[in-house]
C-alpha cells in the first residue's frame, strides 16, 4: 500500500501501529510512504483505515493477496530519499506522472497499433515473465532506465519519427510514477501506465483474458506470484540471487 505527497504519516508512528509478525515500511518526505505487512485481515483492514483518515492518504492505493507461508521475515523500516531511486533531480513523480489507465482498460490500450509498452523493471524480474510484447530495457536496476530511455528518444529523433504513445509497467506502479515522469519531461506527450501495476491487473484480470506471461517477481519471501496472485513455486537462487524456476532448472554459473 502506498499513499503520495508530504502529508503521509511519519514512518515511526506507522511502524508502532503495525502489530502484525513482519513487515516492511519505506518512507520520504518528499514523494510517499510505501508499507506492506502480513496479518490477519481483521489486523490489515484496521491499518488500512487508520492510514486513510490521515492527511493525504485517503486515495492511498491498496492490493491484497493471501499466502501460505510468511512473506516477511522481520520488521524492516527505511528512510529513503527516494522510494525507488532513479538518481534524476528535478522529476516530480507526484505532479508529472503520466495517465493512469485501470486494468480492465490496460488490454485495449495495447491494442492500439500506435503504442509502445515498456517494462520498466530489472532484467531478472523480466526474466520469469511480462506482458506480451513489451519492450525490455535489459537494466539491472532502475538508476539505468533514464539513460536508456534518452538514447531511446535520441534514436526516434535521428529517425525523424514523433514520440509514440508510450505504455510503461512495473510491479506496483511506484516505478511508474517516476518513469513516466522522466519520460515526460523529455517531450513524450502521451504517456501511460498502468494503475496499481502488474499486482493489481494480475488480481483483477481473469486468466482468460489476460496478457500477462509467465510470472511476476516479488520482493519479499513469496519470491513470486502468478494469475489471481497465485503463489508459484519459484525460488531464488543463493549464488545468483535471482529467482528460477524448479521445475525449467537453473544454471547461473555460480559457485
Amino acid at each position: 500500500m502506498n499513499g503520495t505527497g508530504p502529508e503521509c504519516p511519519p514512518t515511526r508512528t506507522v511502524s508502532n501501529f503495525w502489530s502484525a509478525p513482519g513487515a516492511e515500511v519505506a518512507h520520504t518526505l518528499d514523494e510517499a510512504l510505501e508499507l506492506a505487512g502480513e496479518g490477519e485481515m481483521e489486523q490489515v483492514e484496521r491499518l488500512v483505515g487508520w492510514l486513510r483518515d490521515l492527511p493525504g492518504c485517503a486515495d492511498m492505493d491498496v492490493k491484497y493477496s493471501t499466502a501460505t507461508r510468511r512473506p516477511f521475515a522481520r520488521m524492516k523500516v527505511k528512510l529513503k530519499r527516494e522510494i525507488v531511486t532513479m538518481g534524476v533531480e528535478g522529476v516530480d513523480p507526484v505532479r508529472e506522472a503520466g495517465r493512469y489507465v485501470e486494468p480492465r482498460d490496460w488490454n485495449a490500450l495495447l491494442a492500439r497499433p500506435d503504442v509502445i509498452l515498456i517494462d520498466t523493471r530489472n532484467d531478472y524480474e523480466v526474466e520469469i515473465g511480462s506482458f506480451a510484447g513489451a519492450i525490455n530495457p535489459d537494466i539491472q536496476n532502475f538508476r539505468q532506465f533514464p539513460q536508456w530511455f534518452t538514447q531511446l528518444r535520441e534514436q526516434w529523433e535521428r529517425e525523424g519519427k514523433a514520440a509514440p504513445a508510450v505504455a510503461m509497467f512495473c510491479t506496483g506502479g511506484i516505478r511508474c510514477e517516476k518513469s513516466t515522469a522522466f519520460a515526460r519531461s523529455l517531450e513524450c506527450e502521451e504517456v501511460y501506465h498502468l494503475k496499481g501495476g502488474i499486482l493489481k491487473y494480475l488480481e483483477e484480470i481473469p486468466a482468460g483474458q489476460s496478457l500477462w506471461r509467465g510470472h511476476c517477481f516479488v520482493f519479499d519471501e513469496r519470491v513470486s506470484v502468478g494469475q489471481g496472485l497465485a503463489l508459484t513455486q519459484d525460488r531464488m537462487c543463493a549464488d545468483c540471487g535471482h529467482p528460477y524456476d524448479p521445475a525449467a532448472g537453473h544454471d547461473c554459473g555460480g559457485a
